[in-house]
């Protein structure tokens, strides 16, 4: 697992094939910002779609040497137009992952799981949240698609963050299924599916990691609790992969990484033909740019 996002970014630049992102709905400032960002780092190529007008505006006054830099595809000021030519892109190789730009996820979502055009392939669709601690990345899973996962669904949302972390060259990931004891609990429904699960991965029905659970947070990411606490297991206290048992507790816990502990992250949509970046409109050019990053390696694992 690469040790921090600049590691990551440092080996995109150096492929020779450079990657282009989509970004759906671009008129919006941040989204340019992170296509600049990815364009100053050599990163990927950003096609822009959306309202010309608004786009060329935006660049203008804020990036104007950048002007005429991007292709722009005119949709208009219809954020669902922009969503569906941003999935069309992808089926016509133009580009290879999409951002979420000044459209919401229900947008984007809607575009991309059409029946008919869109990019889904039948598997349950997750978000592999990443965030770069002192030491190392870790992902968190899902805290932003699936709201009350089910045994079938919990099994998906870890491979999905699996294919994450050996895009992020993590062969053997650690994962934590997170909640709140770390013993089995039956009134507890997260505690029986997180036994289950590391059962399955014990009689490899699971590939690629190393599963554990339940386990509390404290226990799944400290070495020191989990030896307080008696815990003889290859994943407690070194985890590579956080799974969250619903919705609420992933998308609080990612917030709070966030807004409080201030650490970088970058999240990634998988299950799709190809990765799809939700990042939040109120998330930062940077995020956005991270993100871009954590699609491109991803592409290799869809």
């Amino acid at each position: 697992m690469y040790k921090n996002f600049d590691q990551l970014i440092k080996n995109l630049k150096n492929q020779k094939e450079k990657k282009t992102v989509v970004i759906a709905a671009a008129q919006t400032e941040s989204a340019i910002e992170a296509a600049v960002l990815a364009k100053k780092e050599s990163l990927a190529e950003s096609l822009l779609v959306g309202d010309r007008v608004s786009i060329e505006m935006i660049i203008k006054e804020t990036f104007p040497e950048y002007f005429g830099d991007f292709e722009i595809i005119d949709t208009g000021t219809d954020l669902a137009k922009a969503c569906v030519r941003a999935v069309e892109t992808i089926h016509e190789k133009k580009a290879d992952i999409i951002l979420k730009g000044k459209a919401d996820t229900a947008l984007m979502l809607r575009a991309v799981l059409d029946k008919e055009k869109g990019l889904g392939t039948g598997e349950v669709i997750s978000d592999v949240l990443a965030f770069e601690t002192e030491d190392r990345i870790i992902l968190m899973s899902d805290g932003g698609i699936v709201m009350y996962p089910d045994l079938k669904e919990k099994i998906s949302i870890v491979k999905n963050a699996v294919k994450v972390a050996h895009a992020l060259e993590n062969p053997n990931p650690k994962v934590a299924l997170l909640s709140a004891v770390e013993v089995v609990n039956p009134k507890m429904d997260c505690t029986l599916d997180a036994a289950i699960i590391a059962k399955m991965n014990q009689r490899n029905q699971i590939q690629g990691c190393i599963i554990d659970g339940p386990l509390a947070l404290d226990n799944a990411i400290d070495i020191e609790s989990a030896k307080i606490k008696g815990i003889t297991s290859p994943v407690a206290g070194q985890a590579d992969i956080l799974i969250v048992p619903n919705i609420e507790s992933g998308n609080i816990f990612a917030k709070g990484l966030t807004y409080f502990a201030k650490f970088r992250v970058a999240h990634v949509v998988m299950g799709t033909k190809v990765p799809i970046l939700i990042a939040s409109r109120a998330d930062t050019a940077e995020i956005k740019m991270l993100c871009m990053a954590m699609g491109l390696a991803a592409t290799k694992e869809c």
